[in-house]
This record gives structure tokens, C-alpha cells and sequence, in this order.
């Protein structure tokens, strides 16, 4: 078992790394060719736009075929994107499609490592096991953009096409643990008549919760991305200091999602994501007034600490709320409300950035965060850790 978590955090590593080399990569080779602005959020939405209209039926795929086909095709599709890259990536055209196969390929493969961990872990060790999977693909998706010095070289824009070659080549250690992946056998089994398919499925108690938690706390992160480097420039802090405290965040998010297994432990399931989601708003919040520098990295790692736990802890309320046989597509409609997430919240943060500025943006991100968190305390409370050694046969994924 041990092999098969490997070989799962591998593949989850290399899959975020690809795709966060790919789709830099793209934009870059897209200002090569001096394609207009406005065709940039054209090629960024591309990656999108597929995947949203694709996640339940590929949750719906994994239910019904296994984890392991799944996986197998995203893996696929990540070779076939990065082979577009290759030989279309000439034309704005080209690049869409390539981005689109893209996209398609970075779904499957996701949900079916999301829906291999929540049908093979134990339900008192989701978080443990979600955890060290949110800390593989936040690894990897550091790892991709310095991949793009390593392919593409350290110049303004970067040899986009050595780059291509790089990540298509790196696509085949996929295709090969893809194939030594081992499915659960929940394909095989019925969901149970009272599931009711999808509609049923949103009848679980606490998963609309779960989802709604999970796309709060994902905008968010985004939101934090973008403002806190415009809260910077308002204020006329340096963007190597910017970039500093983006960085803190970042491995906050990644320890905590690393120690999930113990926090949980401690203080339970619902009261971790309460605190957590708490923490961020808190966080974000005390970014408004003017602080020294030392105050806001303080700030942003404690912010950085609660957003990384939100995720893989929602994905544990959802792997428990779904019963097995339909566990593929809670995942699928998580990624569906982040996706939305992703595009309507920065959206409307971008209309209210135009009269308030960035903290006024962070400032509503803030208080979104705390209605995560209260809606947060009406998800049931997760089986406690069992504290027993268990035979390594049920060791997570």
C-alpha cells in the first residue's frame, strides 16, 4: 500500500507540475507572438471552460468506471496538451486548443486522485490522508514555474518552445504510474437506492455546506494572489517584499496541510475548519490598516495557515457525506463550485476594486471568510481519530 500512496503522491506532483509550467508557458509564448490583451483572458479562461461544463460527468465517469481509467485518461490528455504545445502553439488558435486539452486532461486526472483517496482511506483518516494530498499538489505547483527556468531559461520571456518539450516529457512518468495505479473496486459497487444519483447526492446532509466552504475559501486565495501585490503597490511596499509575504503564505499553507492529521486529532473535524476559516478572515482582516512589514508577514503566514487547511478538510466532510459509488462526483462538484468560484468572485472583486480599491476588496473577502466560517459550524462533526494501529492495508492515499 505504501507503493500505491507513493506512486498517487507522484503522479499528483508531477500533474500540478506540468500544468503550472503549461499554462505560464502559454501566456508567455502568446506575448511572443504579440498577441493582443484582451486575448490573454481569452486563453486564460480556455483552460476553464471545458473542465466546468466536463466535472460531474467525469465524476460520474470515475463512479462508473473506476479511479484508475480516469487518471489513466487525464494523464493522457496532459501528453496530448503538451504534444499541442508543441506543434500548434504558433497561433493564438493553437494555443486555445492546446489550453482547452489542457484543462480537460488537469480535471480527469484530479478527480480520479480525489476520488482514489476518499474511496481507499479509512473515514477517520480523510484528513490525514487529504492532507498530505493537498501538500503534494501545492508542491508541485511551486515546482512548475521554476521548471520554466530550468527548460525555459531566466530572460524576460523564456524559450517557450524548449519548455513545451520539457513538459511533454514529463507527461510520460504519468502515463506510467497512471498504469500502476491500483482502482478501488467502488466502481463496482451500488451507490445504494437512496442516493438518488446526483439530486441525492445534494441531499447529503452538510455537502452543500462543504461546497459552498470550499469555494469561499478557494476564491479567497485567489482574491490574495492578486490584491495583496496591489495593496503593496497603494502603499508603496517593494514587490520583492510582496513577493516575500506571498511566499510565507504559501508555506503556511503547505504546513498545515502537512500537520491536518494531528490539528485534527486534537481538536476535531468541524471545529479545525471552523478555526481555521475563522483564522484566515482574521487574518485578511487585520491586513486594512497600515502595518510595518514584520506585522503583515506575521499576519499573512497566521491568513496562509487557515487557508491551507480549508481545502483538504472540506474534501474530508465530502468523501464522508457521499456514500461509495458516488464519492467521483462529490469530488466533481467541488471542482464545478470552485471553478465557478474562481471566475464570478474575482469577477465581482474586480467591479468593487474600481471604487474601493484593494482594501476594499480584501476587506469583503474578509467578511466572506467569516461567513464560511459560521456556516461552517452546521457540518456534522467527522469519527473521531482512532488512536488503535490499523493493519497497513488501510494506510491512506
Amino acid at each position: 500500500m505504501r507503493t500505491q500512496t507513493g506512486l498517487l503522491l507522484a503522479h499528483t506532483i508531477v500533474v500540478q507540475a506540468v500544468t503550472f509550467m503549461l499554462r505560464p508557458a502559454s501566456a508567455y509564448r502568446a506575448l511572443d507572438l504579440d498577441v493582443p490583451a484582451a486575448w490573454l483572458g481569452v486563453l486564460g479562461a480556455s483552460f476553464a471552460v471545458v473542465p466546468l461544463v466536463l466535472a460531474v460527468p467525469s465524476g460520474h465517469a470515475v463512479d462508473r468506471f473506476g479511479e484508475r481509467r480516469i487518471v489513466l485518461a487525464g494523464s493522457g490528455l496532459l501528453a496530448a496538451a503538451g504534444a499541442c504545445f508543441v506543434l500548434f502553439a504558433d497561433s493564438v488558435a493553437g494555443l486555445v486548443v492546446a489550453s482547452m486539452v489542457l484543462g480537460t486532461g488537469h480535471l480527469c486526472a484530479v478527480v480520479g486522485q480525489q476520488a482514489l483517496v476518499a474511496n481507499r482511506t479509512a473515514a477517520d483518516r480523510y484528513d490525514a490522508a487529504f492532507g498530505y494530498y493537498t501538500f503534494a499538489a501545492s508542491l508541485g505547483q511551486a515546482l512548475g514555474p521554476g521548471l520554466i527556468v530550468v527548460f525555459g531559461g531566466d530572460r524576460p520571456i523564456p524559450d517557450t518552445g524548449a519548455i513545451f518539450l520539457g513538459a511533454t516529457a514529463l507527461t510520460l512518468p504519468l502515463l506510467v504510474a497512471a498504469a500502476f495505479l491500483r482502482p478501488s473496486a467502488h466502481h463496482r459497487q451500488a451507490a445504494g437506492p437512496a442516493a438518488g444519483g446526483l439530486a441525492g447526492l445534494l441531499r447529503q446532509p452538510g455537502l452543500v455546506r462543504a461546497l459552498a466552504v470550499s469555494c469561499v475559501v478557494l476564491a479567497a486565495v485567489d482574491i490574495t494572489l492578486v490584491y495583496l501585490p496591489a495593496l503593496g503597490a497603494e502603499r508603496g511596499i517593494a514587490a520583492g517584499s510582496i513577493g516575500v509575504l506571498l511566499g510565507l503564505r504559501a508555506v503556511a499553507s503547505m504546513a498545515s496541510r502537512l500537520l491536518l492529521g494531528r490539528l485534527v486529532a486534537a481538536v476535531g473535524r468541524r471545529g479545525l475548519l471552523v478555526g481555521t476559516v475563522a483564522l484566515s478572515a482574521a487574518g485578511v482582516g487585520l491586513l486594512l490598516p497600515p502595518l510595518p512589514l514584520w506585522a503583515m508577514a506575521v499576519v499573512v503566514t497566521v491568513s496562509g495557515l487557515g487557508l491551507g487547511a480549508g481545502q483538504p478538510l472540506t474534501m474530508s466532510f465530502l468523501a464522508e457525506s457521499a456514500p461509495p459509488g458516488l464519492r467521483g462526483r462529490a469530488m466533481s462538484l467541488r471542482l464545478t463550485g470552485n471553478r465557478l468560484g474562481q471566475v464570478v468572485i474575482p469577477s465581482a472583486a474586480g467591479a468593487l476594486a474600481a471604487g474601493a480599491g484593494a482594501a476594499g476588496v480584501l476587506a469583503c473577502t474578509a467578511a466572506g471568510l467569516a461567513g464560511a466560517a459560521v456556516a461552517a459550524t452546521g457540518l456534522h462533526q467527522g469519527p473521531p481519530p482512532d488512536p488503535t494501529p490499523r493493519p497497513e492495508r488501510e494506510e491512506p492515499c
